[in-house]
Protein backbone atom coordinates (compact mmCIF):
# COMPACT_ATOMS: atom_id res chain seq x y z
CA UNK A 1 0.00 0.00 0.00
CA UNK A 2 2.78 2.57 1.05
CA UNK A 3 4.16 1.93 -2.51
CA UNK A 4 1.02 2.89 -4.43
CA UNK A 5 0.48 5.64 -1.54
CA UNK A 6 3.36 8.01 -2.09
CA UNK A 7 3.40 7.72 -6.31
CA UNK A 8 -0.30 9.46 -6.25
CA UNK A 9 0.26 11.68 -3.21
CA UNK A 10 3.82 13.31 -5.20
CA UNK A 11 1.34 13.53 -8.17
CA UNK A 12 -1.31 15.30 -6.41
CA UNK A 13 0.98 17.85 -5.01
CA UNK A 14 2.64 18.02 -8.75
CA UNK A 15 -0.56 18.76 -10.10
CA UNK A 16 -1.19 20.83 -7.21
CA UNK A 17 1.29 23.15 -7.92
CA UNK A 18 0.91 23.27 -11.29
CA UNK A 19 -1.89 24.88 -11.19
CA UNK A 20 -0.98 28.37 -9.66
CA UNK A 21 2.42 28.37 -12.06
CA UNK A 22 0.18 28.04 -15.21
CA UNK A 23 -2.15 31.05 -13.08
CA UNK A 24 0.76 33.40 -12.99
CA UNK A 25 1.91 33.54 -16.60
CA UNK A 26 -1.56 33.91 -17.79
CA UNK A 27 -1.73 36.56 -15.25
CA UNK A 28 1.97 38.07 -16.45
CA UNK A 29 1.13 37.84 -20.35
CA UNK A 30 -1.93 39.39 -19.20
CA UNK A 31 0.09 42.36 -17.55
CA UNK A 32 2.07 42.68 -20.45
CA UNK A 33 -0.62 43.31 -23.06
CA UNK A 34 -1.92 46.04 -20.72
CA UNK A 35 1.28 47.41 -20.58
CA UNK A 36 1.53 47.42 -23.75
CA UNK A 37 -1.47 48.92 -24.86
CA UNK A 38 -1.21 51.62 -22.40
CA UNK A 39 2.08 52.54 -23.93
CA UNK A 40 0.52 52.52 -27.21
CA UNK A 41 -2.35 54.55 -25.76
CA UNK A 42 -0.01 57.19 -23.82
CA UNK A 43 1.99 57.77 -27.52
CA UNK A 44 -0.57 57.74 -29.74
CA UNK A 45 0.10 60.99 -31.38
CA UNK A 46 -2.76 63.56 -31.43
CA UNK A 47 -3.59 65.41 -34.63
CA UNK A 48 -2.62 69.10 -33.86
CA UNK A 49 -5.19 71.61 -34.06
CA UNK A 50 -4.76 73.34 -37.27
CA UNK A 51 -3.75 77.46 -37.15
CA UNK A 52 -6.56 79.89 -39.78
CA UNK A 53 -4.63 80.91 -42.58
CA UNK A 54 -5.85 84.10 -41.91
CA UNK A 55 -6.24 84.67 -38.17
CA UNK A 56 -8.35 87.20 -36.69
CA UNK A 57 -6.71 90.34 -35.12
CA UNK A 58 -7.07 94.03 -33.71
CA UNK A 59 -5.78 96.86 -33.80
CA UNK A 60 -6.50 99.64 -31.03
CA UNK A 61 -5.34 102.82 -29.19
CA UNK A 62 -6.82 105.32 -26.79
CA UNK A 63 -6.36 108.75 -28.88
CA UNK A 64 -7.36 110.85 -25.87
CA UNK A 65 -10.80 109.62 -25.01
CA UNK A 66 -11.08 108.59 -28.26
CA UNK A 67 -10.52 104.50 -28.26
CA UNK A 68 -10.48 103.90 -31.89
CA UNK A 69 -10.47 99.81 -32.55
CA UNK A 70 -10.11 98.17 -35.79
CA UNK A 71 -11.06 94.46 -36.28
CA UNK A 72 -9.51 92.75 -39.14
CA UNK A 73 -8.11 88.62 -40.55
CA UNK A 74 -5.02 89.14 -41.31
CA UNK A 75 -3.74 87.18 -44.55
CA UNK A 76 0.05 85.92 -44.88
CA UNK A 77 2.10 86.99 -48.25
CA UNK A 78 3.79 82.66 -48.07
CA UNK A 79 5.44 83.39 -51.39
CA UNK A 80 2.45 84.65 -53.05
CA UNK A 81 1.71 87.38 -55.67
CA UNK A 82 -0.14 90.15 -53.45
CA UNK A 83 -0.47 93.15 -55.95
CA UNK A 84 -2.24 92.75 -59.13
CA UNK A 85 -2.63 89.22 -58.57
CA UNK A 86 -4.20 87.82 -55.18
CA UNK A 87 -5.66 91.73 -54.71
CA UNK A 88 -6.34 93.09 -57.80
CA UNK A 89 -5.67 96.64 -58.74
CA UNK A 90 -8.74 99.03 -59.29
CA UNK A 91 -11.31 96.87 -57.43
CA UNK A 92 -12.95 97.61 -54.06
CA UNK A 93 -10.83 95.00 -51.53
CA UNK A 94 -11.99 94.48 -48.06
CA UNK A 95 -8.36 95.14 -46.75
CA UNK A 96 -8.26 92.18 -45.16
CA UNK A 97 -9.45 88.01 -45.22
CA UNK A 98 -13.04 86.76 -44.49
CA UNK A 99 -15.25 89.44 -43.17
CA UNK A 100 -15.06 93.00 -43.64
CA UNK A 101 -12.47 94.98 -41.63
CA UNK A 102 -14.06 97.55 -39.52
CA UNK A 103 -13.40 100.37 -37.44
CA UNK A 104 -15.09 102.45 -34.66
CA UNK A 105 -14.85 105.40 -33.36
CA UNK A 106 -16.81 105.93 -29.87
CA UNK A 107 -16.07 109.83 -30.47
CA UNK A 108 -16.77 111.79 -34.06
CA UNK A 109 -13.37 112.27 -35.97
CA UNK A 110 -12.09 114.48 -38.63
CA UNK A 111 -9.87 112.72 -41.64
CA UNK A 112 -8.14 114.80 -44.13
CA UNK A 113 -10.87 117.44 -43.40
CA UNK A 114 -14.42 115.11 -43.35
CA UNK A 115 -16.15 114.80 -40.25
CA UNK A 116 -16.80 111.61 -39.09
CA UNK A 117 -19.53 110.74 -36.79
CA UNK A 118 -19.21 108.30 -33.86
CA UNK A 119 -19.78 104.53 -35.20
CA UNK A 120 -18.93 101.59 -36.80
CA UNK A 121 -17.67 101.65 -40.03
CA UNK A 122 -16.42 98.81 -43.05
CA UNK A 123 -12.60 100.01 -44.31
CA UNK A 124 -11.86 99.62 -47.21
CA UNK A 125 -9.31 100.37 -50.20
CA UNK A 126 -8.92 100.13 -53.78
CA UNK A 127 -5.28 99.63 -54.04
CA UNK A 128 -3.91 100.61 -57.85
CA UNK A 129 -0.23 100.67 -58.99
CA UNK A 130 0.74 104.57 -58.24
CA UNK A 131 -2.21 105.53 -55.58
CA UNK A 132 -4.67 104.26 -53.08
CA UNK A 133 -8.21 105.25 -51.95
CA UNK A 134 -9.18 104.43 -48.44
CA UNK A 135 -12.85 104.10 -47.99
CA UNK A 136 -14.88 104.03 -45.10
CA UNK A 137 -18.63 102.87 -45.45
CA UNK A 138 -21.93 103.12 -43.37
CA UNK A 139 -22.00 98.73 -43.62
CA UNK A 140 -19.02 96.89 -42.24
CA UNK A 141 -21.05 93.91 -41.15
CA UNK A 142 -20.29 91.59 -44.67
CA UNK A 143 -18.05 88.93 -46.25
CA UNK A 144 -15.29 90.48 -48.00
CA UNK A 145 -16.56 93.23 -49.99
CA UNK A 146 -19.51 91.50 -51.23
CA UNK A 147 -21.95 94.03 -50.29
CA UNK A 148 -20.07 96.85 -50.69
CA UNK A 149 -22.63 99.83 -52.11
CA UNK A 150 -20.41 103.25 -53.20
CA UNK A 151 -23.60 105.12 -51.96
CA UNK A 152 -23.14 103.52 -48.50
CA UNK A 153 -19.28 106.00 -48.32
CA UNK A 154 -19.00 108.42 -45.60
CA UNK A 155 -15.10 108.69 -47.08
CA UNK A 156 -13.02 108.66 -49.67
CA UNK A 157 -9.08 109.68 -49.24
CA UNK A 158 -6.23 109.26 -51.97
CA UNK A 159 -3.31 107.87 -50.31
CA UNK A 160 0.16 107.39 -51.98
CA UNK A 161 1.78 103.71 -50.48
CA UNK A 162 5.14 103.39 -49.23
CA UNK A 163 7.58 100.73 -49.74
CA UNK A 164 9.28 98.94 -47.12
CA UNK A 165 12.34 97.64 -46.86
CA UNK A 166 11.69 94.22 -45.47
CA UNK A 167 8.65 92.21 -46.04
CA UNK A 168 5.57 92.61 -43.64
CA UNK A 169 4.54 88.85 -44.21
CA UNK A 170 1.29 89.00 -42.31
CA UNK A 171 -0.97 91.76 -42.90
CA UNK A 172 -0.94 94.08 -40.12
CA UNK A 173 -2.94 97.14 -38.94
CA UNK A 174 -1.51 99.53 -36.31
CA UNK A 175 -3.35 102.84 -34.88
CA UNK A 176 -0.52 105.09 -33.23
CA UNK A 177 -1.27 107.99 -31.28
CA UNK A 178 1.14 111.13 -32.56
CA UNK A 179 -0.41 113.48 -30.16
CA UNK A 180 -3.34 114.06 -27.20
CA UNK A 181 -5.97 113.86 -29.96
CA UNK A 182 -4.74 112.64 -33.01
CA UNK A 183 -3.04 109.16 -34.58
CA UNK A 184 -1.94 108.06 -37.87
CA UNK A 185 -3.90 104.70 -39.37
CA UNK A 186 -1.52 102.72 -40.99
CA UNK A 187 -2.31 98.96 -42.99
CA UNK A 188 0.91 97.25 -44.37
CA UNK A 189 1.65 94.03 -46.31
CA UNK A 190 3.74 92.78 -48.40
CA UNK A 191 6.46 95.63 -49.63
CA UNK A 192 3.78 98.45 -49.30
CA UNK A 193 2.24 100.14 -46.58
CA UNK A 194 -0.37 103.16 -46.26
CA UNK A 195 -1.06 105.59 -43.97
CA UNK A 196 -3.44 108.59 -43.00
CA UNK A 197 -3.83 111.02 -40.07
CA UNK A 198 -7.33 110.83 -37.75
CA UNK A 199 -8.09 114.09 -35.39
CA UNK A 200 -10.65 114.04 -32.65
CA UNK A 201 -13.41 116.46 -33.18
Amino acid sequence: MKSLFYPILMSLLFLACGGPSSNQESDEAAGEQMAGHQHEAATEATPAKKKPASPKRAAMAMVGSNHIHIDYSSPSVRGRVIWGGLVPYDKVWSTGAHKATSINFPEPVIINGTEIPAGKYGFFTIPGKETWTVILNKNWDMHLADDYDAKEDVLRLEVTPEKLDEIQEALEYQVTPTGDNSAIISVAWEYLKISFEVKNK
